[in-house]
């Protein structure tokens, strides 16, 4: 999809970055370090969580710091729905307003960090599964910087995002995700932004108020996700569809679900895992989301 250049011509903190010479001395400044990064996955939910002050964004701001500062933030979005796989790698990528009927006040927002392509081009080195393109004519969607700007308001954090190949299997996403470990040890952060149980065509639009209103199914489904993520057993989740009817109906299509597995792959065998924002929305969305590590 075409879209207009987004450039910012000077942002506090960043302008030294501004030049390709900058940006490799950027990333050739991040040295491995003894505690690995965090990974998350996080349930991003409504694009109103971008600018609403409730109890998902504001565990968003507090997760922040609760973790180690990242040198980078590297997002898996649901909504960068490709063929072939992508890594942003302009200077400075434009904030995509992908989606429609809401307030004025959500499409007028930026987020206006930097991009950092050296790191974009290091991280496509790492992939061997696949061809991985550099893309300039996207950005950072609402999977992204709704979230991100909630943890990182000042914009100062380089923030890439990586492409899901919608023509790829599960299992090929968990694989691929594997080759991306070593960002852990550059003190890059990982994300992966969807959502575990993700079926717009159910929403109980009556119930949107009710706080934690959620389907028998789409509630056990959550459960059964969070006792397999808890035990390790990735290959039913990788296997989901094995899950039974309510796995399909947990999950209608895969955009929003790919993420986690993104998360899972990274876990290390020492990796402590917890959960947050664990609870249903309207009915059929849940906000779970998951912390790797220490």
């Amino acid at each position: 999809m075409k879209r207009k250049q987004f450039l910012k011509l000077a942002i506090t903190g960043v302008t030294g970055m501004s030049t390709l010479s900058a940006f490799k001395n950027f990333t050739d400044s991040l040295d491995e370090q003894e505690q690995l990064m965090p990974v998350l996955f996080i349930g991003h939910g409504s694009p109103m969580n971008g600018i609403e002050d409730n109890e998902f964004s504001q565990r968003w701001t507090q997760m922040a710091k609760e973790i180690p500062v990242p040198k980078a933030v590297f997002v898996v979005s649901a909504h960068w729905f490709t063929r072939g796989t992508h890594i942003t790698a302009m200077d400075f990528p434009e904030t995509i307003h992908d989606f429609g009927g809401f307030p004025q006040a959500l499409f007028d927002v930026q987020y206006p960090a930097p991009g950092n392509p050296q790191l974009a081009k290091d991280t496509a080195a790492l992939i061997h599964t696949t061809d991985v393109g550099l893309a300039h004519d996207w950005g950072l969607d609402h999977g992204t910087w709704t979230v991100v700007r909630r943890m990182y308001p000042e914009a100062t954090i380089p923030v890439l995002q990586l492409s899901i190949d919608y023509t790829k299997p599960p299992q090929y996403h968990y694989d691929l995700a594997k080759e991306i470990y070593a960002l852990r040890k550059k003190g890059v952060l990982i994300i992966g932004s969807g959502n575990m149980v993700h079926n717009l065509r159910l929403v109980s639009w009556d119930k949107i108020n009710t706080p934690g209103y959620g389907f028998d199914w789409a509630l056990k489904m959550n459960d059964i996700f969070k006792e397999l993520i808890t035990s390790g057993t990735h290959d039913k989740l990788i296997k989901y569809e094995n899950l039974g009817k309510e796995a399909m109906l947990a999950i209608p299509t895969p955009e929003h679900y790919l993420p986690l597995l993104y998360t899972l792959a990274l876990q290390g065998s020492n990796d402590k895992v917890s959960f947050f924002n664990d609870k249903a929305v309207a009915g059929s969305l849940t906000m779970t989301s998951v912390k790797i590590g220490n």
